[in-house]
């Protein structure tokens, strides 16, 4: 099968991979249709984590079921299905609560697994012709009928969708509420999308990407360009002077200020700044438990200068981690199937895998107008 491999940093080329098989009774076997290229993706791509060359890449998959192991039940040969980023076994003590991010068996010694993801287990990803599935009936969302006329809508709910929509319940948004987004890229517009859906009054989405901004503009979003570092004080003078009454961090450790530097706190304690005291922040954006690659040494460990005395004295709190997608893809998913929702309003690209290597490089550049890469393996 064809398949990006990581190479090493900025290194990845599209080549002939051996098939993915079925392995075990519980596997199913899909032949994958669509796949994006995600902003944590470039983490990897960039030499930022741990991930070893020779793996195949992307964790945002869906596809055409072809084969089931002789213990699948459920999910039948021929179904359209959307995989979770995160792989999860079912019946462990996380995943029997839903915390499917944080599956204590598939990636022994570690909670949490996913496909073709540093640390994350063996697993191999979806940027690929075929992709084994673990737990199949577990993992696989079957999609509706007439799903392939939606398809770039329905693979968002792999990760990016699920991500946007965790960080709004991390940070508890209810109708009404004053939102603060800091991220203008696929997670934090997803954020701001989500934000809408549970009815927040407003919507500030703060980045220092124009393309970006025009885009949560779109969708009825305040956007707010920090390029010149007014974006705290736009804030407040929007929330009266309150801050907002929730915030939601869509970036992680490699944003950057108006100088382009990166500054791993930065997002983090401009929340603490913007959101009113007693309000809720949700942490979505990755942050890594370290970064050989970083500038300082708290950096290197993982580590932060944090403003937890403001944050303290606020009263606020704070939710994080990663989506556990099983939560949310299926109630979202009949959003659109009913045509409530579309959240393939973020896709500015769709294209054969084979351009995959050009694809990151662009994106990784943020290349102007490159907001979401759809690939499409087989074409």
């Amino acid at each position: 099968m064809r398949a990006l491999v990581y190479n090493g940093p900025r290194q990845v080329v599209v080549k002939n991979m051996p098939d993915a098989k079925i392995e075990r009774a519980t596997d199913v076997l899909v032949r994958i249709t669509s796949t994006n290229i995600c902003g944590s993706d470039l983490h990897m791509y960039e030499g930022r984590t741990s991930m070893q060359p020779g793996r195949i890449l992307g964790h945002e998959n869906l596809g055409e079921v072809i084969e089931i192991g002789g213990a699948v039940d459920r999910v039948k040969v021929g179904d359209r299905v959307c995989l979770p980023f995160n792989i999860g076994c079912g019946f462990c003590e996380n995943c029997e609560k839903g915390l499917s991010g944080f599956c204590l068996t598939c990636n022994p010694g570690n909670a949490g697994a996913a496909y073709g993801f540093a640390d994350m287990g063996p697993y191999a990803g979806g940027q690929a012709e075929l992709l084994r599935v673990p737990y199949g009936d577990y993992n696989c969302l079957v999609l509706p009928r007439g799903a392939e006329e939606k398809e770039n809508d329905y693979v968002m709910l792999a990760d990016i969708f699920p991500t946007g929509y965790h960080a709004t319940e991390l940070a508890q948004v209810q109708p009404g509420d004053n939102v603060v987004i800091y991220g203008a890229g696929p997670v934090g517009l997803m954020a701001a999308y989500s934000s809408m859906i549970r009815g927040a009054a407003l919507v500030m989405v703060v980045d220092t990407h124009k393309d970006r901004l025009a885009l949560a503009e779109k969708i009825g979003a305040v956007a707010i360009d920090d390029t010149e570092g007014g974006g705290i004080e736009r804030v407040m003078e929007l929330t009266g002077g309150k801050g907002a009454d929730k915030g939601c961090e869509c970036v992680g450790y490699q944003c950057c200020n108006m100088h382009r530097e990166e500054v791993p706190n930065l997002t983090m304690n401009n929340l603490v700044a913007t959101v009113k005291a007693t309000g809720r922040i949700g942490v979505v954006g990755v942050f890594v438990p370290e970064d050989p690659n970083a500038d300082n040494k708290l950096e290197k460990r993982g580590q932060m200068a944090f403003d937890f005395g403001q944050f303290w004295f606020k009263g606020q709190k704070i939710g994080t981690g990663q989506a556990n997608v099983k939560a949310y893809n299926r109630f979202l998913s009949r959003l659109i199937e009913k045509d409530k929702v579309k959240p393939s309003w973020i896709v500015s690209h769709e294209l054969p895998l084979e351009q995959a290597p050009e694809a990151y490089q662009k994106f990784d550049e943020r290349r102007k107008g490159w907001t979401k890469v759809v690939l499409k393996p087989g074409k």
